[in-house]
């Protein structure tokens, strides 16, 4: 009879139930076919769009919306490219009206060579948000006092970036991201920055409930590849947190126990 490993938890953001806890961007892909089978790969179940660049005067059938699937996909407008509140409120009110949704994955940026988020604007938004019933996933640095501002603030998931977007440089900042899952009162989903599937195993076992990442995919050599690999990295960075790692210790430790083995400090002696 095989063993029986307990099924994980799904993943809760508002009315919103996910078992997969890789969300997936859909920019950057060098073809539209090419995007909806890295998303089909991935697994995924929840696919961001910005919505200030969804483009216009498609062909119908070839058009960006054509090659998501909505019965399959949670779609998760994002507010990418604002850089103030004011733009980015009423970009996200914009996608209520366009897709029929109350999710919105909420970017106020400050800055156009870091594309840091602004933590005033960012703040002040996501109340205005919630206040107006949006479920908000809401993008920020890995400052702890900010995310906890921002669960305090009524966000559904605060999203700390592990490093700059688009910059593949993985988890600068392991120490932060700790912290911030460890105060945690909401579901902590690390966006922006990994470049490859380790860095998403790395989040998913400090305890991050899912990774949010883009360009690590659709600018990969092969994307469907990548697509693959980092749908494991997830699922099995997740399974690792949950069984609990070892303790670090200073010393080694064998790994087959030395009890009864004959050693040169431990000779058997004659007639024993």
């Amino acid at each position: 009879m095989s063993a029986s490993i307990p099924k994980d938890e799904t993943l809760v953001l508002g009315d919103y139930r996910f078992e997969s806890r890789l969300f997936l961007g859909t920019g950057k892909y060098a073809t539209y076919p090419q995007m909806r089978d890295a998303l089909d790969i991935s697994g995924t179940e929840c696919v961001t769009v910005a919505v200030r660049r969804i483009p216009e005067n498609e062909a119908a059938g070839e058009r960006f919306l054509d090659f998501l699937d909505m019965d399959r996909y949670t779609i998760l407008p994002n507010t990418a490219g604002c850089f103030d509140a004011e733009s980015a409120l009423r970009t996200a009110r914009l996608a209520r009206e366009m897709l029929g949704t109350d999710l919105i994955k909420l970017e106020v940026l400050g800055d156009k060579k870091t594309l840091l988020p602004d933590p005033v604007d960012t703040l002040f938004a996501t109340e205005t948000l919630v206040k107006e019933g949006f479920t908000v996933l809401v993008y920020t640095s890995d400052d702890v006092m900010q995310a906890r501002r921002l669960q305090e603030a009524g966000a559904t998931a605060v999203m700390p970036a592990g490093s700059p977007i688009g910059s593949g440089q993985g988890i600068l900042n392991p120490v932060n991201l700790h912290l911030i899952i460890e105060q945690a009162t909401v579901p902590i989903i690390v966006d922006a920055g990994v470049g490859q599937a380790s860095d998403v195993s790395i989040a998913m076992e400090h305890g991050a409930a899912g990774v949010l990442m883009n360009t690590a995919v659709a600018a990969a050599d092969d994307p469907l590849r990548m697509a693959r690999a980092v749908n494991l990295a997830c699922r099995a960075g997740r399974d690792s947190f949950l069984a609990g790692r070892m303790a670090k210790r200073l010393y080694a430790s064998a790994s087959s126990p030395i009890h009864g083995v004959i050693t040169s400090d431990n000779p058997v002696r004659a007639g024993s």
